[in-house]
């Protein structure tokens, strides 16, 4: 055995080599695909679905409550969790039968990478953590390069449309959008704070940014926001001015720089009109442009008590995947 110290400054016990490994939250088992170490995943949660072959994995339940039996059964060496999604009850429950969990916690872009690299030392894959976190520094730094000499876009992103909820500004996501260019009219402390459209008439967002996972969960049409009332009072309702992204840039995983490079495009056109591609980025690369199970892959706003996070506010969970 070894002694290691997880993200939020846990010390456990892990095996030297680890073989087996459950991951219970989606951006997670991204990351251990995109490390190449997807064969010592026996166990995944039920709302893993990137990609497409995580889904066939052994599911253990949901993010918030899993099945601590299934786990068990699956006999992994250590258990991956996160922060922001999963409770702290879970991780008592897998102490109490003596199977250690370790937990990630990024909350930045640039802290992603680095928490790539952990995991990927923690499996004894360092060369490939290394290897993958220098690649995606360099595809951001060429999208800031590009990015740079434009003024920011003030956007609002939409997390979830009624009640408005976005995002605050120390989240990973409003890091995200200044990787693209882009700046968060919203500027609060909270995580998730909600907000009234006065306030964002007011302040007239130069662009919408939706995620598609959430809005499909919310069954609105962006396109019928023309015809409300409180929405159409918005220039860039009226002009059509949305930039839509893939659940990438919900996701502590590796895949969000796709997605940063992705709302660059839509941001800032001119930016990248000699790269080779157009601006068009419905297709996003290394995105998940499928749609949801209709059996609720989604996963809507619901209490989680006790979460490591110790989340008074539940709109968390519709973001933090």
């Amino acid at each position: 055995m070894r002694d290691v110290t997880d993200e939020l400054g846990r010390k456990i016990q892990i095996p030297q080599t680890i073989h087996r490994v459950v991951s219970v939250a989606p951006s997670i088992t991204e990351t251990l695909y995109a490390l190449g170490l997807q064969d010592r995943l026996v166990g995944d949660s039920d709302y893993c679905d990137y990609p497409q072959e995580a889904k066939q994995k052994a599911h253990v339940g949901g993010t918030i409550s899993p099945s601590i039996e299934m786990i068990a059964s699956l006999h992994p060496d250590v258990v991956l969790v996160t922060k922001g999604i999963n409770r702290l009850d879970t991780v008592k429950s897998l102490a109490s039968i003596g199977i250690p969990s370790y937990a990630m916690d990024p909350h930045s872009v640039a802290e992603i990478l680095t928490s790539t690299q952990r995991l990927a030392e923690l499996m004894g894959a360092a060369q490939a953590g290394d290897t993958l976190a220098t690649e995606l520094r360099r595809q951001l730094a060429e999208t800031h390069e590009r990015v740079a000499p434009y003024p920011p876009r003030r956007v609002l992103y939409v997390v979830w449309p009624q009640p408005l909820i976005s995002i605050g500004q120390d989240t990973f996501m409003a890091d995200a959008l200044r990787y693209s260019g882009a700046i968060s009219i919203v500027n609060e402390p909270q995580s998730w704070p909600q907000i009234s459209l006065e306030e964002v008439a007011r302040q007239q967002p130069e662009f919408l940014v939706f995620s598609g996972s959430h809005m499909a969960s919310a069954s609105v049409n962006i396109d019928a926001l023309a015809e409300s009332p409180g929405w159409r009072i918005l220039n860039a309702v009226r002009e059509r001015r949305f930039a839509n992204t893939s659940d990438a840039i919900e996701r502590t995983s590796p895949r969000i720089v796709s997605a940063i490079a992705a709302l660059a495009r839509q941001f800032h056109p001119e930016a990248f009109v000699n790269s080779g591609a157009g601006a068009n980025t419905s297709s996003m690369p290394g995105g998940n442009s499928e749609p949801k199970d209709s059996g609720g892959a989604t996963e809507k706003p619901k209490p989680a008590p006790q979460a490591l996070l110790d989340l008074t506010d539940t709109r968390e969970l519709a973001c933090a995947r």
